[in-house]
């Protein structure tokens, strides 16, 4: 790893471990969409090693935003679990059939999602600066 990598891999790991849980959800929203966009490329492109990198990746943050989600703290939590659900199996299937449609259907199930919680978010720190994500669903 050469010297810019290097600072740059310090740079983004001491920005998620000072991030807060508002900062973090957002942070892996928009890894998601970077992934389901890189990967629908790959597959588009013939590079089925890169698509499926991407598509891990993306099944591995998923993993993640449901293992955090208080299905209990709001009435949507069940709903939102169960969408996790099917993205991680839609990606499964993608990535098996190399089916770039698939992942655009993600991606497009992924992008409204980044944004409520990008515009819920927003409002939680104008309307209380100090209140934490939690009272949103996630842990």
């Amino acid at each position: 790893m050469n010297g810019y990598a290097n600072a740059r891999s310090r740079y983004v790991d001491s920005a998620v471990t000072t991030a807060s849980p508002t900062t973090l959800l957002i942070m892996l929203y928009e890894r998601l969409l970077r992934d389901l966009e890189r990967g629908e490329i790959a597959l588009r492109e013939g590079q089925r090693d890169k698509a499926h990198e991407q598509l891990t990746h993306a099944q591995d943050i998923v993993a993640e935003l449901a293992s955090t989600l208080d299905v209990d703290a709001w009435e949507g939590g069940r709903q939102l679990l169960a969408l996790y659900t099917y993205l991680t199996t839609s990606l499964v299937e993608a990535n098996i059939r190399g089916d770039a449609d698939k992942v655009v259907a993600c991606r497009e199930l992924v992008a409204p999602l980044a944004e409520a919680w990008q515009r819920a978010a927003q409002h939680a720190a104008e309307s209380a600066p100090e209140r934490a994500l939690g009272d949103l669903g996630v842990a």
